[in-house]
């Protein structure tokens, strides 16, 4: 009787559940018999992988053993997708084969998807499994060459990009230290990364619009929504696409959760290192909701653009031209700063912390305001706008009208200030808001509750009068009567940092006076 041989090789590898990696071991057992079999619920991608593998393997000069092979991705009740399992099979195979002698095998997390000459290219979630390997206590993690650039910068970690499945070997094997081979971590050599440069427009190249100016930098002051109305051709776009650069610079923590986004998405990789620039996302109106909130197939769910816009701006430009679903759907992620994806089987989770700026015409024909040029009556003109609701406008702080460009203001131009030297008070107001909210977990005025409110934004009996007094005749909700605290209390910072309105950082009846002005639709939309 012949006798049985078996060898069992267990590889360690992740899949991203959301923005979090979760453990997946690759079981690869090789006894007597014919026959490859692959389970553990793995999707298309997966299992079209064996003919890959087999393909790479004979590139290389491996052989293919000739007994029965069973790969079991586990744990077995958990859905696998994408092709990140190929390099583990194939390494898990070799192993078990016996054709080489790798003994930190059970030492690193890999992931990597393997070409047919056996070359080894990018996947998605690269951050996240890089950040699980070193809170598991991993030696490190083996990744394909560009997607260890992306997660190169994370620390207590050691990132090894590979280009092929020699340079995984090469790693694997007893007494081999392949620092050619190290990206990120402990001793890992200096990486050429090049600059990410900015492609914001500079507040100095847009002509006028003074009061828009004023009301964006207090948005980036203290992490405002806004919403922009005005007539075609009056800046809108322009100043959206300037008001990144009045930002302050993103934290490393703000760095990392952004790139895991863009990671687990499958759109980092484009750059060196974590994504420093704060995401500028601008959907066209017509977006679906998969595409604006998030979904996906199944297991396979992925961030939509409030996500993307992570520590960013999400641009919305004809907002009330925007499916009432989606404008409505949208509460809850500026609400709760994240938004829940639920399907029959899975429940995901991404974080949607954005500044929200949105741009709207007066009126369906875009004209009103403009000379005699508007064509709509004043009940379509009304309803236009109605078509956002009262709800929703809560929760945008700033509203900004925009006139229309003058011709004498493109003919005369004067120097308009430049978004460095906007950045610079924003900047120092974000620093006031950092000392105050130390240890909170928040970090923007913006963010605060009703508890925070009561604390910080201290009213007294002039105030408290004046504010009497703008409620009754606007009839504000309770939550845009704290909206108005929030940006008075912004507005303080910046005079605080400034000496603008002094050095007290008090609210007084001027500052809820600008933070009110803010306020132009409420009479519209109820």
């Amino acid at each position: 009787m012949k006798k049985l041989i078996s060898m069992l090789i267990n590889i360690y590898c992740a899949k991203c559940t959301g923005i979090q990696a979760e453990p997946v071991t690759v079981e690869v057992d090789i006894s007597n018999g014919i026959g490859i079999h692959l389970v553990g619920l793995a999707d298309v991608a997966v299992k079209e992988s064996l003919l890959r593998i087999m393909t790479a393997l004979q590139a290389l000069g491996f052989r293919i053993p000739g007994r029965k092979i069973v790969i079991n991705l586990a744990p077995a009740d958990v859905r696998k997708n994408g092709s990140g399992y190929d390099l583990p099979i194939a390494v898990g195979i070799i192993a078990a084969s016996e054709q080489r002698n790798v003994p930190r095998l059970d030492r690193f997390i890999i992931m990597g998807e393997l070409g047919l000459d056996g070359s080894v290219r990018p996947v998605p979630g690269a951050i996240s499994i890089a950040e699980f390997a070193g809170k598991a206590g991993y030696d490190g993690c083996i990744l394909p060459f560009e997607s260890a650039m992306e997660a190169s910068e994370l620390p207590d970690v050691n990132i090894y990009g590979v280009r092929t499945l020699s340079d995984v070997l090469k790693i694997l094997e007893d007494g081999a230290e392949p620092e050619s081979l190290l990206i990120g971590g402990c001793g890992s050599p200096d990486v050429e990364r090049p600059c990410q440069k900015p492609d914001y427009m500079d507040f100095a190249d847009i002509v006028g619009q003074g009061q828009a100016k004023r009301g964006l930098e207090i948005a980036a002051a203290g992490g405002h929504n806004v919403i922009m109305v005005g007539p075609p051709g009056s800046g809108k776009t322009s100043l959206a696409r300037a008001l990144v650069g009045i930002m302050p610079p993103m934290r490393k923590e703000e760095a990392i959760l952004t790139s895991k986004i863009y990671s687990v998405a499958g759109l980092g990789g484009k750059g060196a290192g974590l994504i420093r620039q704060r995401p500028f996302r601008a959907p066209h109106y017509s977006a679906s909701m998969a595409a604006v909130i998030g979904g996906g197939n199944g297991e396979n769910i992925i961030p939509g653009e409030v996500s993307l816009a992570e520590n960013g701006v999400l641009f919305l430009d004809e907002f009330a031209l925007m499916p009432k679903s989606i404008t409505e759907a949208l509460r809850g992620p500026i609400e709760d700063r994240k938004v829940v994806i639920s399907r029959l089987r899975s429940k995901v989770e991404f974080p949607a912390s954005f500044m929200l700026v949105a741009a709207a015409n007066p009126c369906p024909c875009g004209y009103y305001g403009v000379g005699n040029r508007c064509i709509c009556s004043p009940a379509q003109r009304q309803s236009y706008l109605a078509k956002l609701s009262g709800p929703i406008m809560d929760r945008i702080d700033i509203q900004l009208y925009m006139n229309q460009i003058t011709p004498g203001e493109l003919v005369h131009r004067r120097k308009e200030e430049s978004s460095a030297e906007v950045a610079s008070r924003v900047i120092a107001a974000r620093e006031v808001q950092k000392q105050r909210f130390a240890g909170t977990g928040i970090f923007v005025n913006a963010e605060m509750n009703q508890e925070m409110i009561e604390e910080y934004c201290h009213l007294d009996s002039r105030c408290r009068d004046f504010m009497e007094k703008l409620s009754n005749t606007l009839g504000l909700s309770a939550r845009a009567f704290s909206r108005i605290l929030k940006i008075s209390r912004t507005i303080a910072d910046i005079g605080y940092s400034s000496g603008t309105y002094g050095q007290t950082g008090k609210i007084t009846p001027e500052i809820l006076s600008e933070a009110a002005s803010y306020r132009f639709l409420d009479k519209f939309i109820r």
